[in-house]
């Protein structure tokens, strides 16, 4: 009983200095080395034997003692190592989930960026249907504007119409006609306000004064013993230097057209385009301007200058000289009996 307590001590000591148990089994190695007697080692060998015994039945008492908080530690222990395997289960279900997620939102995204690209073309495809759709309708309009002599609506038109032909739709094969038709036209469109700029210049500035005369000769053939008024007051003539200098044929209430610029002119498409000479001009030079044709339009009035003055001075001598014929023809009459 004795032996059975030292080796108890000896193993509690041996415990209490070291944690790790394998400290005993190096004692009891060391102290069957050390002796040289097969019976000494049988000795420690029973007296070893009998130390495990003897915790065996301190365990069993204890254990008989503590059943109760034992089982319930066990119980507790065998819920806790559940809910960590369960928790742990889970947590590798969450992972691969969460896997499985980042995989989908990733052919959601590329789906969502095609689906996206796909409605940017669909609307880019859509605006040149429309495109194309007016475009269709230009000759009609553009043959509707020139015959009214809206003509910077037109040139508008015109211009906008053969940039897009040539620019974002011209690898649209079945508008190869119309591209053609309207460069075409915008090619001579600059000879149509040319022409009109001349009539206006040298032919509808002249035509007032030659109209304002033939009424003064009326009034005054009305009128008895009136004294002789002259063929021509050229004090009071309408050249297109002072047609454009003086409001006289401005509207009411609109500056002249010194102070007006040629960008803030703008057609009214509701009123007659040649009731006001000057503005008229103006829209015809702004629409030269969108053609970039100003430098022809310099050369054309250049070139014709001569022919339009010897024009102006042809049409106010067979004025003057039809007034003076029905002048005296008027006085002829006047002094023969009735």
């Amino acid at each position: 009983k004795m032996a059975a307590g030292e080796v108890v001590g000896r193993y509690r000591s041996t415990m209490s200095k070291s944690k790790d148990p394998s400290g005993l089994l190096i004692s009891v190695i060391r102290t069957l080395s050390t002796s040289d007697d097969v019976k000494d080692r049988e000795t420690e060998k029973g007296r070893l034997e009998e130390a495990y015994e003897t915790c065996d039945r301190d365990l069993d008492e204890l254990i008989v003692q503590h059943y109760t908080e034992l089982t319930t530690a066990i119980r507790t222990y065998q819920s806790i190592t559940e809910r960590i395997t369960n928790s742990r289960n889970k947590i590798k279900q969450v992972k691969e989930n969460l896997l499985s997620c980042k995989m989908l939102l990733h052919c959601k995204r590329d789906e969502l960026r095609k689906l996206w690209i796909e409605g940017i073309e669909h609307k880019h495809v859509l605006n040149l249907l429309d495109e194309i759709e007016n475009i269709k309708q230009v000759p009609q309009k553009l043959e509707q504007c020139m015959a009214s002599k809206h003509y910077l609506n037109a040139t508008d038109m015109l211009v906008s119409a053969v940039d897009s032909l040539e620019g974002p739709l011209l690898q649209v094969e079945g508008l190869s006609d119309l591209r053609l038709e309207l460069h075409s036209k915008k090619m001579n469109m600059h000879l149509v306000l040319i022409d009109e700029l001349h009539r206006h210049l040298y032919i509808k500035s002249t035509n007032r004064v030659g109209q304002r005369n033939k009424e003064k000769g009326r009034i005054s053939s009305l009128v008895k013993d009136a004294a002789p008024v002259p063929l021509m007051d050229v004090t009071n003539l309408s050249t297109p230097r002072k047609f454009l200098e003086t409001t006289q044929f401005n509207t009411p209430g609109s500056s002249s057209m010194r102070e007006t610029s040629l960008l803030e002119i703008k057609e009214d498409t509701e009123l007659d385009p040649e009731e006001n000479s000057a503005v008229f001009m103006g829209i015809l030079i702004k629409g030269l301007a969108k053609l970039k044709k100003i430098p022809e339009t310099v050369k054309a009035i250049q070139d014709r200058l001569e022919q339009e003055l010897k024009q102006i001075v042809k049409r106010s001598t067979t004025q003057v000289a039809d007034n003076g014929y029905q002048r005296g023809e008027n006085l002829s009459q006047e002094n023969q009996p009735r």
